[in-house]
């Protein structure tokens, strides 16, 4: 078998972890500097890709680029198949991600990408299906011939929820051998329905903690244990939320099946924009490393809801908690009605992106300093990198922000656009979509017309929930100066948020929220739930793990 390439060798994000391969940094998920995990390099594109892949299944596209990050001396190409298999076999539409048109105005077409129909109805399935397949092949081949469960290695999984990566977490993992999952959510502050796919899971090794807190305070929790060295030696600590590179990797696959769709549903060969609504940055960052990989993207557009640290960035060059510099970060579009906040965190209608500090946002700032670096040797240019990656997160922690300088700014506005939406437009754009007919024949990715429904629709009309809503009004307003074609990220199910898609369609006539609920939703606010109640403090959080772990181990002995 062939060395591992560069591009399946990894690095931290802040310059004192180097090497690595896969395996360790799906396990470790956070560098023990306190950095992300990066590819030393992203890989070209074979020069054949646009035939060799444009016909693929999602499956069969999935395993040419994980293949590309992944060398077959840590997972042999056979067994990579079989993991891609089981993790997207038993989503419910056969294309995995379809592509549906909606009327955009004045004759252009939107394009909306479903990624909702994995097992949760969130986008984050086609992640942690695989993440959690990832986690129990790597522990069985390390267990193989461990009889005693003192001799085997159990992985305690942790992870921060805004709502949907809990639940998606918990049902990539729940009842896997030699795993503990522990999945921390804002007490109070995510969906009923996203609580209750998180809390009626009764299996053994899941755990859910409901904090006094914040998400932010939850992820800080999270990296707390992970900077623990005692923690860590004890538990073998495994992260599931976006800072684990396996996250990104899964997500790179549907911007490139949902680019062959347009192809099959187009004449030409399109230039494309993608419109993401974003909290952590890792959904758009896996379309960052599918356009550096050769995907003919023309922007990535971040689309963010009130809590708009990204949308600031973009417009001034300045990574602030609070809104400190420039005019531009104090207003907004007219039809926004908003202002940039000054309290914090602030509670939308879109909560799974009240988020103040976007995580994988790290990992855009390494490439963007090292991309203006001016040392020519590769090798110091990543020190150099890592070391402006870690004075940058160093000044956030210590005084709420930094500036990243022009020439920063500049490169992150070639790739990049950004948009906020208000919690006003969020509704009207929700509203304005179900207005309109839906076109005759909606296209799917194999170019067949789509089934009459999938759960979204209701009498010929689409529904959309208030985080793709975000997405669909940013793609909207970027439609307006841009002839390319658009594809705006749909990243839940609208059941997963009723009362908002309710307040925006209460007065509509005929419709009725009982439509579009999914008959997995039925029932499930009633029944049997397993949470416990946590301080907001990482020791706190510890000891609920220690005594968890501990029970959860005597139980199998």
């Amino acid at each position: 078998m062939a060395s591992p390439t560069p591009s399946q060798r990894y690095l931290s994000t802040r310059g004192g972890s180097y090497d690595f391969s896969f395996e360790s940094v799906v396990l470790k998920g956070l560098a023990s500097d306190g950095g992300l995990f990066i590819p030393e390099e992203i890989p070209a594109l074979p020069s054949d890709w646009q035939t060799r892949w444009r016909d693929l299944s999602f499956q069969d596209l999935a395993y040419e680029i994980f293949s590309l990050y992944i060398s077959e001396e840590e997972i042999p190409s056979q067994d990579l198949k079989s993991i891609v298999e089981r993790s997207y076999g038993k989503f419910r539409a056969k294309d995995v991600t379809p592509l549906k048109r909606l009327n955009g105005g004045e004759g252009k077409e939107l394009w909306l990408l479903e990624l909702f129909h994995g097992p949760t109805f969130a986008f984050k399935d086609v992640a942690l299906q695989f993440v959690g397949n990832l986690f129990e092949y790597f522990l069985v081949r390390r267990n193989k011939g461990k009889g005693e469960e003192a001799e085997r290695e159990h992985l305690t999984v942790i992870g921060a929820t805004s709502g949907d990566t809990g639940s998606a977490a918990i049902y990539g993992l729940r009842g896997k051998k030699d795993v503990s999952v522990f999945i921390m959510h804002p007490k109070g502050k995510v969906s009923p329905i996203q609580e209750a796919q998180m809390t009626t899971v009764l299996d053994a090794n899941v755990h859910n903690l409901a904090v006094s807190g914040t998400f932010d305070d939850c992820q800080d929790i999270v990296k707390a244990l992970f900077a623990d060295p005692g923690t860590n030696e004890q538990f073998r600590l495994a992260a599931v939320n976006s800072i684990n590179w396996a996250r990104i990797l899964a997500q790179i696959t549907y911007y490139f099946h949902s680019y062959f769709s347009l192809l099959r549903n187009t004449d030409s060969q399109p230039q494309v924009r993608f419109v993401v609504p974003t909290g952590n940055f890792g959904d758009i960052l896996a379309g960052f490393f599918a356009t550096r990989m050769g995907l003919p993207t023309e922007k990535l557009v971040v689309a963010t809801n009130e809590n708009d640290i990204l949308h600031r960035f973009w417009k001034t060059g300045y990574y602030e908690k609070q809104p400190v510099h420039g005019r531009e970060a104090e207003g907004g579009l007219v039809e926004d009605g908003v202002k940039a906040h000054e309290e914090g965190v602030k509670e939308t209608l879109s909560p799974a992106m009240d988020i103040l500090v976007s995580s994988n946002f790290e990992r855009l700032l390494w490439f963007l300093a090292f991309d203006t670096s001016k040392i020519e040797n590769t090798k110091q240019r990543r020190e150099e990198a890592g070391a402006k990656v870690k004075g940058w997160l160093n000044q956030l922690k210590s005084e709420g922000g930094f500036g990243v300088g022009k020439e920063v700014l500049e490169k992150a506005k070639v790739l990049f656009e950004s948009e906020r939406v208000s919690d006003d437009h969020t509704i009207q754009t929700i509203k304005s979509v179900y207005s309109q007919q839906l076109p005759q024949a909606n296209a799917t990715s194999n170019g067949h017309t789509a089934p009459a429904t999938t759960g979204t629709e209701h009498d010929g009309h689409y529904v959309l929930d208030p985080h793709s809503a975000i997405g669909v009004a940013a793609t909207l307003r970027s439609m307006s100066n841009s002839n390319s074609q658009h594809v705006a990220l749909a990243t839940a199910h609208p059941a997963k948020f009723s009362h908002a898609v309710e307040l925006a369609l209460k007065e509509v006539k005929g419709f009725t929220f009982e439509s579009v609920l999914p008959e997995q939703f039925q029932g499930i606010l009633e029944m049997q739930k397993r949470v416990t109640g946590v301080d907001n403090d990482w020791s706190s959080v510890r000891d609920v793990i220690v005594r968890e772990v501990e029970e959860e181990l005597k139980g199998k002995r």
